[in-house]
Order: structure tokens, then sequence, then C-alpha cells
């Protein structure tokens, strides 16, 4: 039986990939408290323990192809906040990031030079304890340029494989602890507090109508007006500005049999039933103590648009959300969310908008049109991909990365295809944000690109290192898992300090900020479970793209560092 299921393996490489894929999803989705391996790492052992127990050949031309997706993949979904990232979007976060990923770089080459780590156990060290599974194919494509034997070449790959199967746990599970329970204690702070006092300061609230509870799911209801009404003989720009803070538009009224458009100048009349829009429990409170709610189907006939955003506007660009609603062009629009960098971030009125967030707008149809052409243009779900900027970009962006090289010494190595394909996404995804209907690419595909390439690629380098990783966990040592603990820790230590005296961060957003510069979303959403909040992803989004490139291309320079 076994020895069949070997053969067969073996004879067919290109379903034991999907075999590695599902089995690997399958160990990524088991969870032990909060602690989930995840679908990149679960592959990855998913194909140790297969390439163990059978000698799969893999494809290089595959596992090639796989990677260079998953880079142009990455490089296109954090491109529009990485640019703006470096620019204005949270300065502090991001030179956090760049403070903590330097550190893991340093602790991870005086590390393996300690452990007298060979070029692979180096990267493989770096990519595990950093938990940046995306690394391990950079390096990888650095030890393919180097100048050894094949055979020297694909030991080095597979010992990238070992440390960072050694490595990743507690890099994993290591920035959740610290973040969640280490760090609160280091700054003597409670996680439930801080995150009050970031709400109220930023204008959040979540029991009391407000600015952002106006912009939440509403209702369209109508009321007929009775005689000696406060709003009659008022305009409807008026009437909707005696509570402004809850964001109340009138949309139309009936008159006798007529039923009329509310456009600001219109006059309102006792007996008058209007229709109404706002957040339910702002309409509840407020209205229907005041007037008869009457069921007119015909008047509540609106149609009703929701529809994604995306900013472009340079003018709305930088402004906080009440600035935004208080434009013209909002009256009967309501904001249900805001993405940013794939991360949904909290609605309230001190929080600022950046170009490239995702709006989700909600109101009448003509209104939302409008809204959308101010804020910068409507993001429609399209089943269509652009493969004409999709391959012409990973081929340009990989003939750069060929064509640049850096020299160190004697040892003169190229920016490599992988790192090239990771700027080309970059470049196509900023552009995006300037030109909507160029380079094209589904959400959905685009995850696949991520997710999928990735943990197949990841799964095709552990059946190669399979029949070697148990004598490579031999040659590496225990050292290999407490030099990962130092490089995995270190960069948090000192990001923690250098945001709490040098930038003097807010303690939620500081925490969210070091999550996102080991592009640990796991751990943000640990200090958001802990603190009750979902604040510290103010602090994680701008630190995540600028950290992701950075450790992604760290696999390289290890090779630089190590392959001489």
């Amino acid at each position: 039986m076994f020895a069949w299921l070997e053969q067969f393996l073996v004879r067919y490489p290109e379903l034991t990939l999907f075999l590695v894929i599902a089995v690997g999803y399958s160990i990524g989705d088991i969870k032990i408290g909060a602690f989930s391996l995840g679908p990149v790492t679960g592959a990855l052992f998913a194909g140790l323990f297969i390439g163990w127990f059978a000698p799969v050949p893999v494809s290089g031309m595959t596992k090639s192809f796989l990677f260079l997706l998953f880079l142009f993949g990455i490089g296109y979904s954090v491109g529009p906040q990485f640019l703006q990232a470096l620019r204005r979007d949270g300065l502090k976060p991001v030179l956090l990031a760049i403070v903590v990923c330097i550190t893991g770089l340093i602790a991870a080459i005086l590390v393996a030079k300690a452990l007298r780590l060979d070029a692979g156990f180096s990267a493989g060290l770096m990519s595990g304890a950093l938990s940046q599974s995306a690394a391990m194919g950079t390096a990888t494509d650095a030890i393919n340029g180097l100048t050894l034997p094949e055979a020297d070449r694909g030991l080095l790959v597979a010992h990238i494989a070992v440390a960072h199967a050694v490595c990743y746990i507690f890099g994993y599970v290591g920035v959740i602890t610290f973040c969640t329970t280490i760090a609160p204690a280091l700054l003597r702070i409670d996680l439930r507090t801080e995150a009050q006092k970031l709400e109220n300061a930023l204008g959040m609230t979540r029991t009391k109508p407000g600015l952002a509870s106006a912009w939440r799911k509403f209702e369209l209801r109508a009321y007929r007006l009775a005689e000696g009404s406060p709003l009659s003989g008022l305009t409807v720009a008026a009437a909707e500005a005696r509570v402004p803070e809850h964001r109340l538009f009138l949309h139309r009224l009936r008159r006798g049999e007529r039923i009329l458009e509310a456009d600001p100048s219109t006059m309102i009349e006792a007996r008058d039933v209007i229709a109404l829009s706002g957040p339910r429990q702002a309409i509840v409170e407020l209205i229907r103590s005041q007037a008869e709610e009457v069921e007119d189907r015909e008047l509540l006939d609106v149609p009703l648009m929701a529809a994604d955003a995306l900013l472009m506007s340079p003018k709305l660009a930088g402004t906080n959300l009440v600035y935004a609603s208080k434009e013209d062009w909002t009256r009967g629009v309501y904001l249900r969310s805001v993405s940013r960098g794939g991360q949904e971030i909290p609605v309230a009125s001190g929080v600022v908008l950046q170009r490239g967030d995702l709006l989700r707008i909600v109101g009448p149809e003509a209104l939302v049109q409008k809204a959308a052409a101010k804020i910068g243009t409507i993001v429609a779900p399209d089943a269509s991909i652009d493969f004409v900027v999709l391959g012409l970009a990973i081929f340009l962006g990989g003939v750069i990365g060929v064509l640049m090289t850096i020299s160190v010494g004697s040892i003169t190595l190229s920016l490599s295809t992988s790192v090239g394909t990771l700027l080309a996404g970059l470049v196509v995804g900023h552009l995006r944000t300037r030109y909507p209907l160029f380079g094209r690419i589904p959400s959905g595909a685009v995850a696949l690109m991520t997710s999928l390439g990735l943990a197949a690629f990841v799964g095709l380098t552990g059946i190669q290192a399979g029949p070697v990783f148990l004598s490579g966990l031999r040659d590496a040592g225990i050292g290999l898992l407490f030099g990962g603990v130092v490089v995995t820790l270190l960069p948090q230590i000192i990001g923690l300090l250098f945001g709490h005296f040098g930038l003097r961060m807010n303690p939620i957003l500081l925490l969210g900020a070091l999550t996102g510069a080991q592009t640990a979303t796991a751990s943000m959403a640990a200090v958001q479970e802990r603190s009750g909040s979902p604040v510290a992803v103010l602090g994680y989004t701008p630190a995540y793209p600028v950290a992701n490139i950075l450790l992604t291309t760290w696999g390289a320079i290890m090779v630089l560092v190590f392959g001489g």
C-alpha cells in the first residue's frame, strides 16, 4: 500500500502538489487557543512530510511561476498604501516599521554568524523568526543565482525550509505574547482603558448617537407632520440643520396627492408626509414621538445604491471624516465602512482619510453617484483580469531585476526577478489609484494569487527539503531554535522603546504598529481582542505595507551576506 502510494506521488507530482495544498490548509486551520499555523506554514509542514515519504520531483519553473504570481499580487495589493505611507500616511508607524525591520535583519545576521550557519539556514532563520514566509522565495531566487554546483544550491534551498519550520512557530506566538502581555506590562497600561481613551479622542462612540453612529446602517421611513409641527414653514435645508450631528435627511415629501422631490430650498408644510433617512437609533429616539409614522410605499420608493468608492481626490485625502461629512455633496449619503490596505478601519470623526482608501457609501442612487465622483471613482465588481498588464508587468519587472545589480566587495548580486516583480506589482497597484481602469484585477483573483501562490511555492520547497529535513535539523542544532527567539523578540523590544520614548506614540497605536512591522496580522487581531477595540488597526495599516516589502527583500540580503 505505502509502496504504491509512494510510486503514485512520484509519478504524478502535479497531483501531489494539490494534496500538499489541501493538507497544508487543513493543518493551518487547526487552532490551539488563539494559535494556528496558517495555510502557508501548514503547506510547508505538509510538503516536508510528503517529501520525506516520497522523492517527488519538483519543477523549478513551476516554483518560480507561482512565486512571481504571489509577489506581483502582494505588490499590487499594498501598492495603493505603500507610497502613500512613505509620504504622509502615519509617519510614526512607518518609521517604527523601518526600525523594527532593520533591527530584525541585523539580529538575524548576528545570530547566524554566531551559530556559523550557511546561507540557507541563515535565510530560513530570518524568514521564520520574523514570520515572513515570502522571504523564503527571494532567498531561494538569490541562492539559485550563486555560482555553486546545482547539488549545493539545492541543499541550501532545503536548509531554508528547515530553519523556517523550526523558527516560525515562536515567530508567530512570540509577537502575539509580546504585544498582548509583555509590552502592556512594560508600559504599565491597561489595554481596554487606553483603547477607550483613544476612541474618545477620535470621536468614536459605542452607546450614544453621534457622528460615528450616524454613518452606520440607516433606514428610510415616512412620517406625517402634525399641525403646529416645528418643521412647518422651514425649508428642507433649515429642517435638516436642526439636528446636524445625527445626519437626518429629507428625500421626498407628499403634499396631498403629489410627491415632491425635497431639494434644500423646498418649503415644508403642516400635514406633509416626509420621507426621512438616517440612523435607525436616531430616527426612533428623535422622530417617533414627534410625528406619526405612516406606510407610504409610493413615497418610499426611492432607488437606493451601495457602492465602493476609491478615494482619489487630493482635496479629500488628508482630511478627517468630520470635515468630509460637512461637504454639500455628502447630503443624504452615509458611510458604512472604510478599508485601508485590505483592513477595515474604525469610522470615527477624527480618522484621517488617505488616498487609496475604499469607502463603502450608501444612499439614493443619484446622490451616491454624485458623492463617488467627488471621492474618486466607483470600484465595481469585475470578473475580468487585465492579463496584458499582468504579463508585461511581471516580465518587465523581472528584466529590471536581472539587469540591476548590487556589488559588495567581490560579490555581484542582481536585484533578482523576484524583487523586480514585487516592485512591478507596487507600481501597477499605485497607478490603479490614479487610473482606475488601468491593470484591473478583481480582489478575488489577487487573493488567489497571494494565498494559493505562496502556499504552493512553500509546499514545493517543503517537498524538496523533506529528504534532508532530519539531517539538516541535526546539523543546525538546538541553537537555531533559541537564535530564532532572539531574532523574534529583539526587534519588538527595540521597536517598543523607540516608539514609546523616541516617537511618543499612543500605546494602542504603538502596539498595532509593532504587529504591522512584523506583518503579524493575527497579532493585531489579538491586540484588538484584548483591548476590546478595533483602533489598533490605525497603527497597523501604515506599518504593514512597508514591512511587507522590506522583510520580503531581506531574504535576498541574507544570501548576499552569507552566500560568499
